[in-house]
């Protein structure tokens, strides 16, 4: 996989410092077996459910043959005061961070609200995300190197071209399936303003699309779904490829070297940088989207944005 000028090369991660959202299934489980093979210092697995943290780190134990590297932390992305504890936590006790994959996602049929009122596909999905790569960006610029540039990883979708940005109708007041589109969509113009933002760091933020896999998106939060969505849930299973294929998916151009060339977008389907959906590089929406995003959080938690840290940081390099 890849194209004909790169090339992909186990990496060895020793030393490096990992996190993976989304661990538990699907692509981000066989994402944490790949990356915990690659030997890092640290693999740190953020889950809101405990035994199925424990679940992964039985398949990488069986895939790998041990999975001492690998840490179960709490955190639930439907809690912003969670997500916040987390990164406060990992601050204090790691202190570093080379690359941080925000993968998890989920697509339930039914709209549903989290403990902080927001619809919980629009929360999970970005919000969540938003801020806690947000908290962990100064650990990124304490941790990057020349030798070793740190990466942010976006698992996106190619149906961002379907998605909108609404600000008069931003939480969730339209269908599941819309609100799943428009996360990610502004997962994607997050990725591209971090990039704007963090030029001169050797901090990169790129998105990928993994392809239409086996998972559990489409049924987490939807035990008692009707006939209609086990029905369209079927339909896309049958289609769908291995959850080992995305992985690899996101993988490839993670670490891929060679010749290829940079089309600056950060955004790739098939192991190829692509062009995005005009509004992904939308930079006046894109500071739009991270202002009100900022406002949103600060209108639940105590939260410091890094915006004005950032904005100093484009000007000085």
């Amino acid at each position: 996989m890849g194209s004909k000028n790169s090339t992909f090369e186990h990496p060895d991660l020793n030393g490096k410092v990992v996190i993976i959202t989304g661990a538990t299934a699907g692509v981000g489980k066989s994402l944490a077996a790949y990356i915990a093979s690659y030997n890092p210092k640290r693999l740190i697995l953020p889950v809101r459910n405990l035994a199925k943290g424990e679940a992964t780190l039985e398949h990488i134990k069986l895939r790998n043959g041990n999975n001492d590297n690998v840490e179960l932390w709490e955190m639930d992305l439907a809690d912003l005061t969670s997500v916040k504890s987390f990164a406060e936590k990992f601050i204090k006790e790691v202190g570093e961070l080379h690359l941080l994959f925000n993968n998890a996602g989920l697509a339930p049929l039914e709209l549903m609200k989290t403990k902080n009122n927001f619809e919980i596909t629009f929360q999970v999905n970005y919000l969540s995300q938003f801020l806690l790569t947000n908290l962990l960006l100064d650990t990124l610029k304490k941790t990057t190197s020349p030798e070793f540039p740190c990466k942010i990883i976006h698992t996106s979708s190619k149906e961002h071209k379907s998605g909108t940005i609404d600000f008069d109708n931003f939480n969730g007041r339209q269908s599941s399936m819309n609100n799943y589109v428009n996360t990610k969509l502004m997962a994607l113009i997050f990725s591209n303003e971090l990039n704007r933002r963090l030029q001169g760091t050797n901090i990169t933020s790129i998105a990928v699309h993994p392809g239409l896999i086996k998972s559990k998106v489409f049924h987490m939060y939807n035990k008692d779904r009707k006939l209609k969505g086990k029905l369209i849930h079927g339909i896309f299973m049958l289609l769908a490829k291995s959850p080992d294929y995305g992985a690899l998916q996101i993988l490839i151009p993670t670490f891929s070297k060679g010749k290829q060339i940079h089309l600056g977008y950060n955004y790739y389907e098939n192991c190829k940088e692509v062009k995005p959906n005009d509004k992904a590089l939308n930079e006046a929406l894109a500071k739009k989207l991270w202002d009100h995003s900022d406002k949103l959080l600060k209108s639940k938690i105590s939260y410091t944005s890094c915006s004005m840290k950032m904005k100093y940081l484009r000007k000085a390099f």
